[in-house]
C-alpha cells in the first residue's frame, strides 16, 4: 500500500479513536457535573479530522482568503438579524452555499469561523462551541450533499436540506441544555420538554433557510462557481494527483 493510500485510510479511520475519546471524556464530565467541558472537547476533537484532510491538499493564499471572506460574510449577516429576529438569519444559508461550491471542508471552516467570530460581537459563552460544531457540520454535510451533484443544487432539494438543518441546528444546540436538565432532575420528561420548547425557534430557523435558499441560492452559487473556475481555487488534491498519474501513464505508453 502506497504512502498516499495510508494517509487517506488514516484520515478516514482517525474518527474512531476520536469518538471513543470523546465518549470517555463526556462520561467523566457528566460524572463530575460539568456539561461545559463536553462542548469544548467536542469542538477540539472534531477539528482534528478536518485538519488532517486539509493537510493532504494544496492550499493557496487566495483559497484561504476566500474561506475567510465567506466566514466574514456569514458573520456580518448574523449581527443585524440577531438583534431584530433571533433565528431568522442568513448564516446557515451562507455556510451551506460555501460547502456546496467549495467543498465539505471549506464549508465546515466557514461555519465554525462564523460562529466564533460573530460571538465576539454578540457574546461568547458555553453555547459558542456548540454553534461552531453545528454550523460547521451544516457546511460539511452541504458539501457532501451537493458539491458534485448538479441536481441537488436546485432550489427544491436545497430547500429540503435547509429545512433539515433548521431543525438539526436547534437540536444540537439543545444538547447542552438537555444535559444540564438531566443532571438536575434525571427526568426524560424534562429533557423532552426542553426540545419541545425549542420547536418555535427551529421552525423560524428552517423558514429562514428556505427563504434565503429559494430567493438567493441560484445567483450565489453561480457567482461563486465563476470565481472557483476562474481562479482554480479549492480543487481537490486527489483530482490533481490523479491527472498527474494519468499523464505519466500516457507518457510511459
Amino acid at each position: 500500500m502506497s504512502s498516499r493510500s495510508m494517509k487517506i485510510l488514516f484520515s478516514k479511520w482517525i474518527i474512531v479513536p476520536i469518538a471513543i475519546a470523546y465518549i470517555g471524556m463526556s462520561y467523566l464530565s457528566l460524572k463530575r457535573g460539568n456539561s461545559l467541558l463536553i462542548g469544548i472537547v467536542l469542538v477540539l476533537l472534531s477539528i482534528i479530522p478536518f485538519l488532517l484532510r486539509f493537510e493532504r491538499r494544496e492550499r493557496k493564499a487566495r483559497e484561504l482568503m476566500l474561506i475567510a471572506v465567506m466566514a466574514a460574510v456569514a458573520t456580518v449577516s448574523r449581527i443585524p438579524f440577531a438583534t431584530l429576529l433571533p433565528g431568522f438569519t442568513p448564516v446557515t444559508f451562507v455556510v451551506i452555499v460555501s460547502g456546496i461550491v467549495f467543498g465539505a471542508e471549506a464549508g465546515w471552516m466557514v461555519g465554525a469561523a462564523a460562529a466564533l467570530v460573530s460571538n465576539f460581537f454578540l457574546g461568547q459563552g458555553p453555547w459558542t462551541p456548540w454553534q461552531m460544531f453545528a454550523w460547521g457540520m451544516a457546511g460539511y454535510t452541504a458539501g457532501l450533499f451537493a458539491h458534485r451533484s448538479a441536481w441537488r443544487r436546485r432550489r427544491f432539494p436545497l430547500a429540503l436540506f435547509g429545512v433539515a438543518w433548521g431543525f438539526l441546528f436547534g437540536w444540537i444546540m439543545n444538547v447542552q441544555l438537555a444535559l444540564d436538565q438531566w443532571m438536575q432532575t434525571h427526568s426524560w420528561a424534562a429533557v423532552v420538554g426542553k426540545y419541545v420548547l425549542g420547536l418555535p425557534f427551529e421552525i423560524i430557523h428552517a423558514t429562514a433557510n428556505v427563504f434565503f435558499i429559494l430567493v438567493f441560492s441560484p445567483s450565489w452559487i453561480a457567482l461563486l462557481e465563476r470565481y472557483r473556475r476562474k481562479y482554480g481555487t479549492l480543487e481537490r488534491l486527489e483530482m490533481m494527483e490523479g491527472d498527474m498519474n494519468d499523464g505519466q501513464t500516457s507518457t510511459v505508453k
